[in-house]
């Protein structure tokens, strides 16, 4: 790698030009990514591509009136100093609130980085360049504010806000919810059966864990394979799986932990304390994001819980 003051002009010219290209095609992406779901940012991210567009032009025309028609490929992965970007732009479905501070990011790094070049040039034409194009970064932040200004006005925020919590709710929410009924609630049983079964804190722990694991697995794949989110708008089935497995085992381990410590009685009630956390965590969240009356959800969650409970406790005690 090349530190940033072994650059020549030539070097700082072909990096800046380099650097232009990258954000214009990253801008683009972020249109791209963002058009299905987020149609009027989409219009500002393309807005911004077009500008980083005509500042490689500018850089482009000096650099062959200078030094002629060949740049040589130097980029930022070749110059310390560069901040390593995470390729959000290849992520579907976009974040639109990490597009945003990706963008301005990107923005805050090309300003410093021409504030620097400018300050190195001795070439008076290429110095005005930089120190113009740094100037017009500075100010780039105010030209994304215009575009989103005339193509997101408030209550277009306020759709895209909409829209980005449903989306949320589809791909997150709705799959980890669903895991951590299924982990709290069908794990009971067979965790309490055996609690009252054996009256034994470590083999109870044992045939928990399983359940727990086992549950999160077969949840899993399951969710993963339900749909490939193109349709329903879901997102990528292998995230949904990781959550909805995740929660499941998540749920039933939160209940069979305390059966490791050796006293039964003791493991028993703090597991069933457990139970009760989870199940008024399972409630807020119905009520939270699915718009469920709070009363309502806890009852039916409780009562599911309940049954559920007594079962295992009735089959372990014949």
């Amino acid at each position: 790698m090349k530190d940033f003051s072994e650059l020549s002009e030539r070097e700082l010219l072909a990096l800046a030009i380099s650097l232009e290209e990258e954000d214009a095609r990253i801008y683009g992406d972020f249109a791209e990514g963002l058009v299905a779901d987020f149609p009027a940012s989409a219009a500002v991210f393309r807005g911004m591509s077009r500008e980083e567009d005509g500042h490689r032009h500018r850089l482009l025309e000096l650099y062959k009136e200078r030094f002629g028609d060949h740049v040589p490929l130097i980029n930022r992965h070749v110059v310390r100093g560069f901040i390593r970007r995470r390729p959000v732009w290849l992520s579907r479905p976009l974040a639109l609130e990490t597009v945003r501070k990706q963008a301005e990011a990107m923005e805050a790094e090309t300003r410093r980085f021409y504030e620097r070049a400018a300050g190195r040039a001795t070439d008076a034409s290429i110095r005005q360049l930089l120190g113009d194009l740094a100037a017009e970064e500075r100010r780039h932040e105010h030209v994304a504010g215009q575009l989103e200004a005339k193509h997101v006005p408030a209550k277009v925020q306020a759709r895209e806000g909409e829209d980005e919590r449903r989306l949320f709710v589809l791909q997150i929410v709705q799959p980890g919810l669903a895991g951590l009924m299924d982990g709290s609630v069908s794990t009971l049983a067979p965790l309490f059966a055996a609690a009252f079964a054996t009256h034994d804190s470590f083999d109870t722990f044992l045939v928990g864990l399983a359940a727990s694991v086992g549950a999160g697995i077969s949840m899993g794949f399951a969710e993963a394979l339900s749909d490939d989110g193109s349709l329903t708008g879901r997102g990528r089935p292998w995230l949904r799986g990781l959550v909805c497995g995740g929660m499941t085992a998540l749920g039933g381990l939160g209940h069979t932990l305390p059966y490791l410590i050796p006293d039964f009685r003791v493991a028993t009630g703090i597991a069933i304390a457990v139970v009760a956390v989870e199940l008024a965590v399972i409630s807020w969240i119905r009520h939270r994001f699915m718009d469920t009356p709070l009363l309502s959800s806890a009852f039916q969650v409780v009562v599911g819980g309940v049954l559920v409970f007594l079962t295992g406790i009735l089959i372990g005690s014949a």
